[in-house]
């Protein structure tokens, strides 16, 4: 099992597809950080040699910022907003969608499950 950036990562999967379970690398990412590694991308974790994990986990260390410091950071320009007051602000205190899309008929995520309202039936 190799742990990269404090995540255990699947062993039986291709090592550009199991750099995905970290928190902050995609897929492009993962394909770069191979590349400039030198791992093939057809190789499996549990086939890495442990200096190939190492150089891995050096190339994250330096040029991303993942897992727990970016969760923090992503945390700090949410509250950031919040403070400020501004719209984007309001609309994550309201727990709303913040990007402009339509609440009327969608937004499920964000608002929760539907509600009925009390005294609304027809007679």
């Amino acid at each position: 099992m190799a742990r990269i950036a404090g995540v255990n990562i699947p062993t039986q999967k291709r090592v550009h597809i199991a750099l995905t379970y970290i928190h902050g690398i995609g897929h492009t990412k993962a394909r770069q950080i191979c590349q400039s590694v030198g791992v093939p991308e057809e190789r499996r974790v549990n086939q890495m040699t442990d200096d190939e994990v190492i150089r891995i986990r050096e190339a994250i260390d330096r040029d991303y910022t993942v897992e727990g410091d970016l969760r923090r950071e992503v945390a700090m320009n949410i509250k950031r907003l919040l403070d400020l007051g501004c719209y984007r602000g309001l609309r994550h205190r309201k727990g709303l969608p913040v990007h402009g899309q339509r609440t009327h008929s969608n937004a499920r995520t964000r608002k929760g499950r539907a509600r009925p309202i009390t005294g609304k039936k027809k007679a």
